[in-house]
């Protein structure tokens, strides 16, 4: 739903609760005024997959957020450095802005709408944003291993074949057979030339390296082409 969220106490102050982010959570305003002072035990007695998600969720560690706050404020300090001009926002900011406008919750959206520079009105028709996602090289583990670690298949083979490797992002022209067409997407290589190219519409097996030619050689992320985007019911169309 679009309705504002509050910071809620889990154990409330008025009964010893601190203001520790182990003892808070987001509740809607009539359900924080529900609550009042009542133990969350008493108040979600009824609710207890909700009271268990909850409370496993407060005693959480928090590591992924402590890295990703170190690592923002490095970056800030070293765009700073580089001498053009650096805008941030908060997240509340950056949430107003996104709602005022009509738009809904995506990562590009949250981009689009950071600082106080945002413009009241964001033409995004036709846009569609670029999905990036991290993937890796691969593992450097040889081969497989049984229950008590000794190997139970053959090594691992060259991770290049004719030149290609999993993970390019190539382009086949198909020009006889039953696969006949143009395929463009990520490849899968078999040591026998014989590749596998994963397509929006899906995967194609069985294409040759032959009709094969590299368009971005794997670096370590997937790359695909999101939604485009679509206005939102309350977004103003001026």
């Amino acid at each position: 739903t679009r309705l504002p969220l509050q910071i809620e106490h889990i154990q409330c102050r008025a009964k010893g609760g601190s203001d520790r982010i182990s003892n808070l959570c987001l509740a809607c305003g009539p359900c924080n005024l529900k609550k009042g002072t009542v133990d969350i035990q008493v108040f979600l007695a009824k609710k207890p997959d909700l009271l268990k998600r909850i409370l496993a969720r407060a005693r959480a560690p928090l590591a992924d957020a402590a890295a990703v706050n170190s690592t923002r404020w490095a970056l800030y300090e070293r765009l700073q450095a580089v001498g053009l001009p650096v805008e941030c926002g908060s997240g509340g900011r950056t949430k107003f802005n996104r709602a005022s406008r009509g738009l809904e919750k995506t990562h590009w959206h949250d981009a689009a709408c950071v600082g106080a520079s945002t413009p009241e009105i964001l033409h995004l028709q036709g846009i569609v944003p670029l999905l990036i996602t991290a993937q890796g090289y691969g593992c450097r583990q040889m081969c497989n291993v049984n229950e008590i670690g000794f190997p139970c298949s053959k090594p691992k083979g060259a991770k290049k074949v004719k030149g290609f490797q999993t993970g390019d992002i190539v382009r086949a022209i198909v020009t006889s057979g039953t696969k006949q067409g143009t395929y463009m997407g990520r490849v899968s290589v078999r040591a026998t030339g014989s590749f596998d190219i994963r397509t929006k519409d899906g995967r194609v097996q069985g294409i040759s390296h032959r009709f094969c030619t590299p368009i971005h050689r794997g670096d370590g992320y997937s790359y695909k082409q999101g939604a485009d985007h679509a206005a939102h019911p309350t977004q103003s169309t001026r």
